[in-house]
């Protein structure tokens, strides 16, 4: 048995845990399960999923444990990445099967990569980024660790951007 887990239970937890079942369904022929970690759950049930505490998460007794850390907060992120890190626990990727990722891009473990979003080519991206629906990174960017893009965001070629960053919605981002 392998468990795959959303870390987060708030909107974009609940937003992206259909990506992680119709990503998973196509690509784990094992026997697994998605959950969702959160560190103060509120039920333990959330749109048909269990909701774990972190400690439950750990104790489950699973041959593999992946998590993905769906939290908008950069610094609360990099502390629940490191801390699965710790235990054993590997990050895993998601991206929307409906997203364009072209050519020769590198893109870090533990990224959220949403429907309708779009990386061209040849761009760089660190651990742990968000890329919200409908953004776009084009040819030759690098991105950071820990950087999340919210919807719609658009970054135009060449652009870098720093570690923790966080754009909002609708930005556009190229040089001058």
């Amino acid at each position: 048995m392998i468990l795959y887990a959303i870390y987060g239970v708030s909107g974009f937890g609940r937003e992206v845990i259909p990506v992680a079942r119709s990503m998973l369904k196509k690509e784990v022929s094992t026997p697994y399960e998605v959950v969702f970690v959160d560190d103060n759950p509120v039920a333990n049930v959330v749109n048909g999923h269990r909701v774990l505490t972190y400690e439950q998460f750990i104790s489950e007794g699973v041959e593999q444990m992946h998590v993905n850390v769906a939290i908008a907060n950069s610094l609360a992120r990099e502390q629940m990445v490191n801390r699965c890190a710790k235990d054993g626990v590997s990050l895993f990727s998601l991206i929307a099967e409906n997203a364009v990722v072209l050519d020769k891009n590198e893109i870090g473990e533990g990224a959220i990569i949403c429907p309708f979003s779009m990386i061209t080519s040849n761009a760089r991206i660190g651990r742990a980024f968000h890329a919200n629906i409908y953004s776009y990174v084009a040819h030759d960017c690098v991105i950071g660790d820990y950087v999340t893009f919210a919807p719609g965001v658009k970054c135009n070629g060449n652009v870098v951007i720093e570690d923790h960053a966080y754009t909002g919605t609708g930005a556009i981002l190229r040089l001058w």
